[in-house]
């Protein structure tokens, strides 16, 4: 069994308030779910209006496939024109 976590931070430049800020991570967090095998969550800067750290894991029994999951995860988040990833850690359980 593999877990793969992908940690990445990320700025949503024209948040002005957390209830923007959440509304842009809820839309985001929920295409997530619905089109990967992973489990997805902001964990960091909740109280920031404009950064946000948010963690992603895929649990598989190959490290290619658990791979390909974060990968399209984050190209996902990428797509979307009003959040910008910045730095971003993969870990291997």
């Amino acid at each position: 069994m593999v877990i793969g976590l992908a940690a990445c931070e990320c700025i949503i430049y024209d948040a002005s308030s957390l209830k923007e800020k959440r509304a842009v991570l809820k839309r985001i967090l929920m295409r997530l779910k619905q089109k990967f095998n992973i489990s997805v969550a902001e964990v960091d800067h909740q109280d920031v209006w404009q950064r946000t750290k948010i963690a992603v894991v895929a649990v598989s029994s190959a490290k290619i496939s658990a791979e390909q999951e974060l990968q399209n995860a984050l190209k996902l988040i990428d797509s979307f024109p009003e959040i910008e990833r910045t730095i971003t850690d993969i870990e291997w359980l």
